[in-house]
């Protein structure tokens, strides 16, 4: 008997983004389980649709054929409580939960009030509700009043890697991967790394410009303002396998994310070998070893600017973390241990 599963996803697939990029694992796991996956495109504008752009999606999931479970990603599924409803009156629905709407940064107290509302009445609705880390599990049953017996936890998988590093010219390469919003702190970043001009780095950062333009044209001011031109590179966004080389060809690895629901960008660099700097905020500090990075409260550009000092001149730290890290490597879940916990929760509401 063939397994069969809507899986519906806001705007496009192939974003390069560590949500998206769990979407297109899992989808693809699931496929070699021996699901068949229906992609189901529910168009863009999310996670601030317009009218007409909630109609589309609800339109597009309310055209699902057949009686077989729908995922919706919860980019979408927060703010289309109604959408869900409707599909839980059909058909079993499957909530997949990156993490919060209403904990992104940058919002008014009443956007993310309303966030939170509409999210609380969209899961509501959900058979079962997949998260990427246990503290999101927590705060979904917390502030959310989702049922902890409903939670699947299926962490992202990482694709280790054993590339050698060798000392080149003096300089320690930082990388910093994530979209330019507000939320993954690199306003942060520039104002700590401007405090050290006279230390010998430089920074790659790779993530999606698109998302917050006005984001991306701070970031472009702030580096210029720092007069840090010479020393930060902003790619964009990049491909897997781009990707995977800049983490093979770097020192460190930074992020000043103000929140993350699990941190796969955090993970890979782990993956990867690399020490960590990072923040504290949401589930970083169960992601990040103590022993393999540096955590600092988010939004703490001194804390950030002091850590990335003792790692950028202290050799020795650099290298005990690093072989922290790959320690810390091999307890990750990998792809195909992920994808278990995830069909094992859309099994049990089959």
């Amino acid at each position: 008997m063939v397994r069969r599963l809507a899986f519906a996803v806001p705007g496009d697939l192939a974003t390069p983004t560590g949500g998206y990029g769990y979407d297109r694992h899992m989808i693809a796991e699931l496929q070699k389980l021996g699901w068949q996956v229906d992609v189901v495109g529910l168009g863009d504008g999310f996670p601030r649709p317009s009218a007409a752009q909630k109609r589309f999606a609800g339109d597009a999931l309310a055209g699902v054929p057949g009686d077989h479970p729908v995922i919706i990603d919860g980019l979408a599924l927060g703010v289309l409580p109604e959408a869900a409803a409707a599909v839980r009156s059909k058909r079993a629905l499957v909530a997949l939960v990156h993490h919060p709407l209403a904990l992104e940064t940058g919002l008014s107290a009443g956007d993310a009030n309303a966030m939170r509302d509409s999210e609380r009445a969209a899961l509501s609705a959900a058979n079962a509700v997949i998260v990427t880390s246990a503290p999101t599990a927590r705060l979904l049953v917390k502030d959310y009043g989702v049922p902890e017996k409903l939670i699947t936890v299926a962490r992202p998988g990482t694709v280790r890697s054993s590339a050698e590093r060798s000392d080149r010219d003096g300089v320690i390469r930082l990388l910093s991967v994530g979209a330019l919003v507000h939320r993954k702190g690199y306003d942060v970043l520039i104002a700590a790394l401007a405090t050290l001009a006279n230390l010998p780095w430089r920074l790659t950062i790779a993530g999606d410009r698109t998302r917050n333009p006005a984001v991306a044209a701070r970031l472009e001011a702030d580096i210029a303002r720092q007069r840090l031109d010479d020393r930060v590179q902003v790619l964009g966004a990049v491909s897997e396998e781009r990707l995977n080389a800049l983490y093979d060809d770097v020192d460190l690895f930074v992020l000043a994310s103000r929140f993350e629901g699990y941190g796969m960008a955090y993970a890979e660099a782990l993956a990867h070998g690399l020490p960590v700097i990072g923040t504290s905020g949401g589930a970083t500090p169960e992601t990040v070893p103590t022993d393999a990075g540096i955590l600092v409260a988010p939004e703490d550009v001194a804390g950030l600017a002091e850590a990335l000092r003792r790692l950028i001149t202290q050799r020795s730290e650099r290298e005990h973390m690093a072989a922290a890290a790959r320690t810390a490597a091999a307890a990750l879940p990998t792809w195909q241990d992920s994808v278990k916990r995830f069909a094992a929760a859309i099994e049990a509401v089959v």
